[in-house]
């Protein structure tokens, strides 16, 4: 026989669900506090969305070539035209399906640039946190070592030797990225392995890659998304820097850096040309770092406490 009051919401569940929210919804309330943060969220959105769906959002084909519109002008300035919204440079290619389709490019980068240093910078961050006498004093001051050189020249010293390229240039920004996340997550294990949880762990017999993985590393990630989407925005510079440098992606692909790298010749006569990337590396970049700061606020306890 059932209760007749066991289909119903209790109180005391009622009350728990109102003063203990999801953890998801507890984050979006702390994320949507900072509206420069949703904002971000809300253009990166758009250039995901560009970026994927790129073959039909692109009004033109990137690499065709019109040559009775060289160096047409965008839409709003005299002499522009519908056909072209955004101008076209000095080969008659469409800025704007240009900008759509160096958007892939750009946010691959990115992401693999990431992926490559989070990675081996956790694990490298973790042995040196865990062997501070046998592994940490070698692998900090090779760290200290990378730190020490400019991440620019050191980025195009390894694109230098690798050769130009997609994969080369994923790899340079890659190994550039990866002290800070190394010292970041020996920072973070060396502040966790005096808790309470961890000695409760190794006195219940867990063992190394327990401890390591499934005991610390959970919460020593917060810091780490923060540092990653950061980096997000550094791989996207790095990369444009590059590409400007003629040491990345190679034309007539289009991408970010390298159209800005061809068009500096026409500044004076078409600054849309040079200006329009250069404003789309602005934006996203800055919306990047705004979602950044809105990750801190939300991921970081003390923070959340104080607002």
């Amino acid at each position: 026989m059932t209760h007749p009051i066991s289909d119903a919401v209790s109180p005391a569940t009622a009350d728990h669900s109102a003063l203990y929210p999801s953890p998801y919804k507890e984050f979006w309330q702390a994320f949507s506090r900072n509206k420069g943060a949703v904002a971000g969220l809300a253009f990166i959105c758009v250039i995901v969305f560009c970026a994927l769906f790129a073959p039909w959002v692109a009004p033109h084909d990137p690499s065709e070539q019109y040559r009775d519109f060289l160096l047409t002008p965008p839409v709003w300035l005299e002499g522009g035209t519908w056909q072209f919204v955004l101008g076209t440079d000095e080969l008659g290619r469409d800025l704007l399906s240009r900008l759509i389709q160096g958007s892939r490019l750009s946010l691959l980068i990115g992401l693999s640039s990431v992926v490559m240093s989070l990675i081996p910078g956790i694990l490298l961050g973790l042995f040196a946190g865990f062997f501070p006498r046998l592994l940490g004093p070698s692998i900090m001051r090779l760290m200290d070592v990378m730190l020490a050189l400019p991440s620019l020249l050191l980025a195009v010293a390894i694109v230098a030797i690798l050769g130009p390229g997609l994969i080369n240039t994923v790899i340079a920004i890659a190994v550039v990225s990866l002290p800070s996340y190394v010292r970041l997550t020996r920072a973070a294990v060396m502040g966790e392995l005096n808790r309470d949880y961890v000695t409760a762990a190794r006195l219940a017999g867990a063992g190394l890659p327990r401890l390591m993985f499934v005991t610390v590393l959970p919460n020593c990630m917060a810091p780490l998304i923060v540092q990653a989407t950061l980096s997000f925005s550094s791989a996207i510079l790095d990369a444009a820097a590059l590409g400007f440098l003629g040491l990345g992606v190679q034309p007539p692909t289009p991408e970010w850096g390298t159209m800005l790298a061809s068009a500096r010749d026409y500044i004076e006569r078409a600054w849309w040309v040079v200006s329009l990337p250069g404003l789309t590396i602005l934006l996203s970049v800055l919306a990047i770092n705004l979602m950044g700061d809105g990750l801190r606020d939300a991921l970081d306890p003390k923070l959340k406490n104080a607002a």
